[in-house]
């Protein structure tokens, strides 16, 4: 028989929810942020919904990494009282 890996397992997450959103990836790639890293975010989107994305990014010179957070940092702008 094989021994079970004492490996953590993919899902596990810390038990405190603000302290795994806040918590930076070691090794994460990117560029980094005004905070010394970035975090990654997953979205669904239709295939037609991507395409049309990437052809956006691809007309405007820019990758669709930098043209999203672009977006989202102009949609969500930091407010005055929220951490750097």
């Amino acid at each position: 028989m094989t021994k079970a890996s004492a490996r953590r397992g993919f899902v596990a997450r810390p038990s405190d929810p603000d302290d795994w959103i806040k918590s930076a990836e070691p090794g994460s790639p990117g560029p980094a942020s005004s905070t010394g890293f970035t975090a990654r975010l997953t979205i669904d989107v239709t295939l037609e919904v991507r395409g049309r994305i990437k052809i956006a990014a691809f007309q405007r010179g820019v990758t669709v990494a930098d043209m999203l957070r672009e977006l989202l940092a102009r949609e969500f702008p930091q407010s005055p009282g929220d951490p750097s």
